[in-house]
């Protein structure tokens, strides 16, 4: 008898192995993605200018980094005793308005050269709800805790949408033809915005990835988070305290999902001595100087030097 209904999940054109260099991009379930690749070491970088829920901030950063257009002090301002930046997270924000241009044009810096090597990237739309800044007339990635009156909000329509997420794929194949693209949208519950608001505002997110889909390029592929957690994890129990985020339970569930459906078979044996390393370092010894510890240590080191030498990048 069956008690759930399990999600069919496509098998990815083009897997991810020990070969791959990985960009995350996008919602605060990109970061939970973005952990997973990172235990068990592949070579990932993660939203360099913060956590981005929307399809149209995303691409603005995007075509940043690809130009390399460079911030001035134009693009910042001083509010709250530091200065922000409406195109980034508030967590690159700085007292220091010299230090913070500086830090954000080597951000620029690096992400073009992350987005020119980098082999595979996923990326996670959190909400089609916008808020625009009624002085510039632009849409804005954060709005820093400004009261409401600097701002409209409005709901991106799907065509918005489609055009935001078509643009930002083919800004990153103009500098990186190989490119590889997994889509997905947060499963993460927008409740601020309103239950139904949500609603609407995924089912745009995910109608336009798909009219950007249909183009039958294969170098697109989607991978259903937000699918899993509404119907094969349809029970609080999967979320944490805020009753919003998946809780870490449903975060391995779903990441074990992915690897199934994204990761190359062969490298799951490489994945199992990395974890047993990390367990094997997170292991707290009841008494560190006893031989069976000592012992515990070298074969530990063994391991390590082991996957090291075999990939170089690896560091435990």
């Amino acid at each position: 008898m069956q008690f759930r209904t399990k999600i069919p999940v496509q098998q990815s054109p083009f897997p991810i192995d020990y070969d791959a260099t990985i960009v995350s991009i996008g919602s605060c379930f990109a970061v939970n993605m973005a952990q997973k690749l990172e235990y068990y070491k592949f070579r990932n970088s993660c939203n360099p200018f913060g956590i981005i829920f929307n399809p149209v901030s995303i691409e603005k950063l995007v075509e940043r980094a690809v130009n390399k257009e460079f911030f001035t002090e134009n693009d910042i301002f001083f509010y709250n005793d530091l200065w922000h930046c409406f195109d980034v997270h508030s967590e690159l924000s700085n007292p220091d308005k010299e230090i913070f241009l500086d830090l954000l044009n080597q951000l620029v810096d690096d992400t073009n050269q992350q987005i020119t090597q980098s082999t595979h990237f996923l990326i996670t739309y959190g909400t089609s709800w916008v808020y625009r800044n009624i002085e510039s007339n632009q849409i804005v990635a954060n709005c820093h805790k400004l009261p409401q009156k600097y701002f409209t909000k409005e709901i991106l329509s799907i065509e918005t949408i489609q055009t935001a997420i078509q643009n930002t794929l083919s800004l990153i194949q103009s500098i990186n033809p190989e490119a590889k693209f997994t889509l997905t949208v947060s499963p993460v519950r927008h409740i601020k915005d309103g239950f139904v608001e949500n609603q609407r505002s995924k089912a745009h997110l995910i109608s336009g990835i798909h009219s950007v889909l249909n183009s039958k390029l294969k170098t697109h592929n989607y991978f259903p988070s937000y699918e899993i957690m509404m119907d094969e994890l349809r029970d609080y129990r999967f979320y944490a305290e805020d009753m919003l985020h998946p809780s870490a339970l449903a975060v391995d569930y779903i990441w074990e999902r992915f690897k199934e459906a994204s990761i190359s078979d062969p490298v799951f044996g490489v994945m199992e001595e990395v974890e047993n390393i990390q367990k094997s370092l997170a292991h707290k010894p009841f008494n560190p100087n006893s031989e069976s510890h000592l012992k515990f240590e070298a074969n530990l080191r063994k391991k390590i030097t082991k996957l090291e030498s075999q990939y170089p990048f690896m560091k435990f």
